[in-house]
């Protein structure tokens, strides 16, 4: 690669995709010597680009966060895939994100060319997102989560369950998982000795913990799947109302049709199977079973039975043209 500036953005590029690189490595993929990586170095740091040098035997370098965001170079993929995400993050579940969204998208499709920008409206035109309901996430409460996640850093915070008990956790977090609306904190729980799931809405004041830990020393139950571990703590975790439904419809089918049960399936038969789930919402359960898309009876609890006779009486209005109060 004999043209200069190009290589320079070539170099500044492949900085940018990871923490670290050795200069060996950048020289390799850039198929220059290690002397012309150095010199290009030294280029990108006259130019304010705040590259510091590794010690080692290999040495290397490492892109570090400057007084200013340096410019993202972005081919056309990357570019239209940062622009999708940011139309459809103002249907996320973090607080402030739809506002901050749109003014990072005003910047990138200003810069974007024109047939990148016709791809991006596209899309835009055919796509419909559902605005956020329930609870949100603060951003600088992710960020502190994620990046004790990457460091392999303890962290503090004070946790509320659901009946407002607060109580002090210290953790060696694992991942961050979102399922749904609501975002998750997989961690290993120091005081408790076992591994945790955590609502990050009812997280307070998470802080450094100060303390570093060997991120491979311990492994998930089950596999190293957090989403998995997520979705089974939350199939056995009891809360205010536990359902009962016959399904009438084959287990496997409804498996392969919903990868998102929120419940346990056990077969009856070959045509229909136990469905149990639970929620502290009666309309959250109601809705959670009817979109199974088959036909059931609810053993219990009364109540979501009588829900469902509500609901019952107040889509048979609005089916037959009467007027619906939104009364429960």
């Amino acid at each position: 690669m004999t043209d200069t500036p190009s290589r320079l953005l070539k170099l500044l590029a492949l900085l940018q995709t990871r923490r670290d690189w050795g200069g060996h490595e950048l020289a390799d993929r850039l198929e220059v010597s290690p002397r012309t990586i150095r010199r290009d170095i030294d280029r990108l740091r006259e130019l304010g680009y705040p590259v510091d040098s590794l010690t080692g035997p290999a040495g290397g370098y490492r892109l570090q966060a400057g007084t200013a965001m340096p410019p993202l170079l972005l081919d056309d993929e990357e570019a239209v895939a940062i622009a999708v995400g940011l139309r459809t993050a103002a249907g996320a579940s973090i607080t402030g994100i739809e506002e901050t969204s749109v003014r990072a998208l005003v910047k990138l499709e200003q810069v974007l060319p024109s047939h990148l920008r016709r791809r991006v409206n596209a899309l835009q035109t055919a796509t419909a997102t559902l605005a956020a309901t329930g609870p949100t996430v603060d951003p600088e409460l992710l960020t502190v989560i994620a990046g004790c996640c990457r460091d392999h850093e303890r962290l503090r915070f004070t946790y509320v369950a659901r009946d407002g008990a607060e109580t002090n956790r210290e953790v060696e977090p694992h991942s961050l998982v979102n399922l749904g609306r609501r975002w998750y904190l997989v961690a290993w729980d120091c005081g408790r000795s076992a591994w945790r799931t955590f609502r990050l809405d009812r997280i307070e004041r998470p802080r450094e913990g100060g303390v570093r830990f060997d991120g491979a020393a311990r492994r998930l139950p089950g596999g190293d799947d957090p989403a998995a571990f997520v979705a089974k703590n939350l199939r056995g975790a009891r809360q205010r109302h536990e359902a009962r439904v016959t399904l009438h419809a084959p287990a496997a089918e409804l498996r392969e049709r919903h990868a998102w049960l929120g419940g346990a399936l056990e077969p009856i038969d070959d045509v229909s199977c136990e469905y149990r789930t639970s929620d502290d919402s009666l309309d959250w359960l109601a809705m959670r079973i009817g979109m199974l898309g088959a036909d059931f009876e609810v053993h219990e609890p009364p109540e979501l039975v009588a829900r469902f006779a509500e609901l019952g009486d107040r889509f048979a209005r609005a089916s037959a043209g009467t007027s619906v109060s939104s009364g429960g």
